[in-house]
């Protein structure tokens, strides 16, 4: 009779992890569902009011009148282009923080978006350079340089989060810099650039949808799939050689899902910051810190607070609209600060 308990207590065992695991999956269904609903929002709401039966119209019964042109041309491709530059910007700043270990990493505050953005200036103003796609490769190669420079001023192996930051920010005013006064020199470049650098979803187009989307796809799967090796990375260089990690081959994979994320992102969009910083951080708060569900979990949100501030922009300055970057900045400066002055900051 003693001896057949422990088996009955042993059977029980298992059921103490599913809850957690039930939780987070249940976390990320309601924040599917909570995507949708921005997403519906976006394509409902904007600068000029329209009533649903309207909407309903273009999206289903398109005849080309001047309202379903706005509803099917416009706000659709707009609402497509959203999730896709969250999800890319939400993934990259989730992997680039497990990656260097600093919660203060985002393509933004360490330069990548400025770096894509200076290249892709330069192209327009110098090279010539007028298509997405150009931008695009543009763009990569910018994210990438930048990303390389800044580890480099951070101190390499030795760098620790304060000097990347300071690193990234000294990189990104020197861009910032730069690109303003190639578009004051250049008028054409000033015409072509003049929102799109400081984010924006407005002139998005299912063309651009479509020339982005495989460098997107690409880079999230990518970054997906280095949910267990960021957790061994997350426990130190020796204990993850230990468990069989390749530490080279997990660092290339993520600077590879950093760099596509990035670069077709800011072609796409221009530059958009504090996104990569904030979702994460929020996640973790939810799911605590396994990188497989920071990853899935970032990948849903962070088009809900691009789309969101989108929305917002589009209603708050109506008839004119708030560019989505203008938007995130607002938002994200005071939560950055948060974050500097956290005392924990540097523990993820």
């Amino acid at each position: 009779m003693l001896v057949e308990s422990p088996p009955e207590q042993s059977a029980a065992v298992p059921a103490a992890p599913r809850a957690p695991h039930a939780a987070r999956a249940a976390g990320l269904l309601a924040a599917l569902l909570v995507l949708a609903l921005v997403a519906l929002a976006s394509i409902a709401v904007g600068a000029k009011q329209m009533p649903l039966e309207q909407v309903w119209h273009g999206l289903f019964h398109y005849s080309g009148t001047p309202a379903d042109v706005v509803v099917k041309d416009l706000r659709v491709p707009r609402t497509v282009l959203g999730l896709m530059v969250g999800l890319g910007l939400g993934l990259s700043g989730a992997v680039m923080q497990a990656l260097t270990r600093n919660p203060l990493a985002e393509p933004g505050i360490l330069g990548v978006n400025a770096g894509a953005a200076a290249a892709v200036v330069s192209a327009i103003s110098f090279l010539g350079a007028s298509t997405l796609t150009e931008y695009v490769w543009w763009a990569f190669l910018g994210a990438a340089v930048v990303s390389v420079v800044v580890y480099v001023l951070g101190g390499s192996r030795s760098a620790t989060p304060v000097r990347l930051a300071l690193a990234g920010t000294a990189a990104s005013a020197a861009l910032v810099g730069y690109i303003n006064a190639v578009q004051l020199m250049d008028n054409r470049a000033l015409e072509k650039l003049r929102f799109w650098t400081v984010g924006s979803l407005a002139s998005a187009n299912m063309e651009t949808v479509r020339q982005v989307a495989p460098f997107l796809l690409v880079g999230a799967v990518l970054a997906l799939c280095l949910g267990r090796p960021l957790n061994a990375m997350a426990m130190g260089d020796d204990t993850a050689r230990a468990l069989g990690s390749n530490l080279t081959l997990t660092r290339i994979t993520a600077m590879v899902a950093i760099t596509l994320l990035c670069g077709a992102a800011t072609a796409a969009c221009g530059p958009i910051v504090f996104i990569g910083l904030m979702i994460p951080h929020l996640v973790r708060l939810i799911t605590g810190p396994d990188m497989r569900w920071v990853l899935a979990y970032s990948a849903v949100l962070s088009p809900v607070l691009l789309l969101g501030a989108d929305v917002v922009g589009r209603v708050v300055t109506r008839p004119a609209e708030l560019q989505v970057g203008i938007v995130t900045a607002l938002i994200g400066g005071p939560v950055f600060i948060y974050l500097v002055r956290r005392k924990r900051m540097a523990q993820l």
